[in-house]
């Protein structure tokens, strides 16, 4: 999958680049649709309500064109079961984002882990690491969690 992924952030970035070098926000948001796809992918069980969600938070929270929603499911739902590094994509994150853009980050892994009703440790345990590596605290990482899990669809 990082392969699969590598290589669609390279296209994506190599045409942002093109039209607007100075332009970032895309490359940010396509690292954190590759980190949500990592929570779906998580349980080794793809569900169409994760990813209902998912494409919920992508239109709410990042600036992504649906062309690049479509590219973005297909990858997720081709290579869900290989293997990936979130090291390139949280650096970025780090760069990038200010800590409630992360603590945001984190609440919409959140909602997508939720949203099949059914927590999985897989899910838990990847996004307590990736909290971990952009530097959100334990508190509100345990606060995102339950934000998103008392609050009624």
């Amino acid at each position: 999958m990082l392969n699969s992924i590598k290589q669609f952030f390279e296209n994506k970035l190599a045409q942002n680049e093109a039209e607007d070098p100075v332009r970032n926000v895309p490359k940010l948001d396509l690292a954190c649709a590759a980190l949500l796809i990592e929570v779906i992918n998580s349980d080794h069980e793809l569900d169409e309500r994760e990813s209902t969600e998912f494409l919920k938070v992508l239109r709410d929270s990042l600036e992504i064109s649906e062309e690049d929603l479509d590219d973005l499911v297909a990858l997720a739902e081709k290579q869900a079961h290989q293997a990936t590094s979130l090291y390139e994509f949280t650096r970025l994150i780090n760069d990038g984002y200010n800590y409630k853009q992360k603590v945001n980050l984190i609440e919409n892994m959140w909602r997508i882990a939720f949203s099949d009703e059914l927590l999985d440790k897989y899910e838990e345990h990847l996004i307590r690491k990736i909290s971990e590596l952009i530097y959100v605290s334990h508190s509100d990482f345990i606060k995102s969690k339950l934000r998103v899990r008392n609050t009624p669809d």
